[in-house]
């Protein structure tokens, strides 16, 4: 409590100035609140100059000041928090020099899991027979086809003749003087209780993804046990392997199947309280061909493939819902991550599976609140059925899904009256699946809008019309080509995802993926940190809708788009990858700025866009300009870990082409070649004397 409160410096008034300003009507007292409130401000900024002494404590503006005392220099604007970096800085003097040193700083200054390796460990050489060193065989043990797969890799224990190029090319690894520093990109993200896809039901047969795509099971992270401990394969977020899985199965490790692990198959515990894994005697298998033969009782997981199968489905549970990790670069699209800033919080409504403990707490706290009317639906439908007969006024509704579970049944038309706004947002750190059977449409009054928030919608599209004001969609994912095939690509390569049929609508497309998308002439739209993916250069990811060629005026920023672009203004784009041809109706007003645009499109001002080809350059010239600089992708199929992220091996002035210097599109937020360049400073530092260090990107 603060000890100069407007009450505590009223009291100290003499009375007979108090009951003067009482009959006056307190003016003095007035003025006695404006003091206190500004020696309030006084005394919390002097409680703060004492925690701005401590790193621990400090705000996010000291971190640098502190660095400069104790020498630390060259800290790199990559908009995450040096305070790691800053406070273990002494630590990292005192054990200068070795492996595990230089593990740490890769972790605290880059944010990136990392590994150390000595190559020169890994050299095969004629043995002094005084100082044998048994774990560096001439010839790997062919029997062990756990260590063969690692071969090449950041956990190769095999040895290796002398590579003589230079490790800071990323060619040269095996040398007497390099050291490696692999670093994994791809973040481990949580698919926590979700409802697998159903392959085959009779045969028990699923796909963890709940689109019903192959992708790999990633590995939650354990932590290590100690600074000097360097990082092993449990340590870091990688694809599962098959055989690891299957020894940790055999031996009962507890490493990668159970509660809290990286995968589960979970089921309500006995009181219906909680979920717990279900009890089986489980195996990693292949399952590329499902109609592999199996045991009685057994459960088959394929983690390469994301794949579940029971092989009697007797023994499959009446309810259950799997938790796994998948891999991706960044949070966006729709998932299970902190955007409670994002929510609304005055939900009307709530959707759930009632039979869900966590759902039915929620419900239950609500229930025992009788001035609480929020309205609860087990599906979407339902929810949006109750809003529409209960919309009599133009005040909000707010549905949010508080599960992650897949709702595939059809959603009604809405109407959303005059001034009246509609709300679907997923709970925080949920991650719903809606398969829509057919599409949803949405028609709005005059001022109405509509707000879609943490939602991942596939099977058919979203249309959107009469005379809505306003629509936001953030943190979604409106899967482009509308479903996935087993084996991954689009079942509909191109396919429609967004139609905006109103003029009158301002469009804010924020952190989300999604397919092509249509919109009306005059509408505006503005695209920030996202994905347009409509398949390849044959098809448009952004145009006018039927009878238009052209969409509204267009915005957008960090943003990677597959397919062509036909917009009626280009107002700004900047920071972005455009795959494909782009084609503003009017070019005197906007400006493209730090972007790819490839040749042939028609856009207003350039400044500094890629590729730039001088006037009078000769075609075959200007093809091969194109061709050096083009952008390349470690993969470009959505469903893929590495969706959308550029290759390390790609032209630098793509990759680090940003205005800020860091890489171009969807992931230019992150930092990366500002991460990279900040560690690479670094380690200068504390190498060891005549050793030379790489960066090598393991994802």
């Amino acid at each position: 409590m603060s000890r100069y409160d407007a009450d505590t410096l009223y009291q100290l008034v003499p009375a007979v100035y108090r009951r003067r300003d009482a009959e006056l009507g307190y003016p003095l007292r007035d003025l006695v609140e404006i003091l206190a409130g500004q020696a309030e401000v006084v005394e919390d900024d002097i409680r703060r100059l004492y925690a701005n002494q401590f790193i621990e404590t400090c705000d996010p503006w000291v971190v640098p000041y502190i660095g400069d005392l104790i020498g630390v220099r060259n800290l790199h604007d990559t908009q995450r928090s040096h305070r790691a970096e800053v406070a273990n800085t002494i630590g990292y003097r005192r054990r200068k020099g070795t492996a595990a040193v230089l593990e740490q700083l890769a972790r605290d200054v880059t944010g990136w899991p990392a590994r150390v390796v000595e190559f020169f460990e890994l050299l095969g050489w004629t043995q002094y027979l005084v100082h044998l060193r048994h774990h560096s065989l001439r010839t790997p043990d062919f029997r062990n086809a756990d260590t063969l797969e690692l071969i090449d890799g950041p956990f190769d224990s095999a040895a290796h003749t002398i590579d003589v190029r230079r490790i800071a090319s990323r060619r040269g690894k095996h040398n007497i003087r390099h050291v490696g520093l692999h670093v994994w990109r791809l973040q481990a993200l949580p698919c926590l209780l979700c409802q697998p896809h159903t392959v085959n039901d009779a045969e028990a047969r699923y796909t963890f993804s709940p689109l019903g795509n192959d992708a790999p099971l990633f590995h939650h992270p354990v932590s290590e046990t100690g600074p000097a401990h360097i990082a092993e394969e449990v340590n870091v977020p990688v694809p599962i392997r098959m055989r690891a899985l299957h020894r940790d199965l055999e031996e009962d490790e507890g490493v990668y199947y159970g509660a809290g692990r990286s995968i589960a198959i979970m089921v309500p515990d006995a009181a219906g309280e909680a979920w717990e894994p279900f009890p089986g005697d489980y195996v990693a298998c292949d399952l590329t061909e499902w109609n592999r033969p199996l045991d009685p009782g057994i459960i088959a997981v394929d983690p390469v493939r994301g794949r579940l199968r029971f092989a009697n489905p007797a023994d499959r549970p009446d309810a259950f819902r799997v938790s796994f990790y998948h891999g991706f670069s960044d949070t966006l699209g729709g998932g299970q991550y902190e955007r409670a800033d994002t929510l609304n919080p005055s939900r009307t409504a709530i959707v759930g599976d009632p039979g869900d403990p966590i759902v039915a707490s929620v419900i239950g706290t609500i229930n025992a609140d009788p001035q609480n009317t929020t309205g609860i639906f087990d599906t979407l439908a339902d929810a949006l059925v109750d809003a529409q007969n209960g919309w009599n006024d133009d005040s909000p509704r707010v549905i949010e899904i508080l599960d992650s579970r897949l709702y595939d049944d059809a959603l009604p038309a809405v109407q959303i009256p005059n001034d009246a706004h509609l709300t679907i947002q997923a709970a925080n750190e949920q991650r719903p699946v809606l398969r829509l059977p057919a599409g949803f449409a949405v028609d709005g009054g005059d001022g109405s809008a509509l707000h879609l928030n943490g939602i991942v919608i596939g099977g058919a599209d979203i249309a959107i019309g009469g005379e809505l004001n306003r629509l936001t969609v953030e943190h979604c994912t409106l899967v482009p080509g509308l479903t996935l095939s087993p084996d991954g690509p689009p079942a509909s390569p191109g396919a429609v995802s967004l139609t905006l049929d109103s003029d009158r609508t301002e469009a804010t497309i924020h952190r989300s993926i999604l397919g092509a998308v249509l919109i009306a002439s005059e509408a505006t739209v503005a695209i920030s940190d996202s994905i347009l993916d409509a398949g390849d250069d044959a098809n448009p990811a952004y145009a006018g809708v039927a009878g238009e060629r052209y969409g509204g005026p267009l915005t957008i920023a960090r943003s990677t788009v597959i397919g062509t672009i036909e917009t009626r203004e280009l107002t700004l784009g900047e920071n972005s990858l455009f795959l494909d041809p782009v084609t503003a109706e009017r070019r005197q007003v906007g400006c493209m700025r730090f972007c790819w645009v490839p040749p042939g499109s028609r856009v207003p001002q350039r400044y500094h866009c890629k590729p730039e080809i001088p006037d009078g350059t000769a075609p075959n010239e200007a093809v091969r300009i194109a061709a050096r600089l083009s952008p390349r992708f470690t993969s470009l199929r959505y469903g893929q870990p590495a969706y959308c992220q550029l290759d390390w091996r790609g032209p630098a002035e793509i990759n680090q082409g940003a205005d800020d210097e860091s890489e171009m599109g969807v992931f230019s937020g992150l930092k990366q070649p500002q991460r990279e360049a900040g560690l690479r400073i670094q380690l200068n530092e504390y190498l060891p004397a005549g050793l030379e260090a790489g960066i090598l990107f393991a994802t």
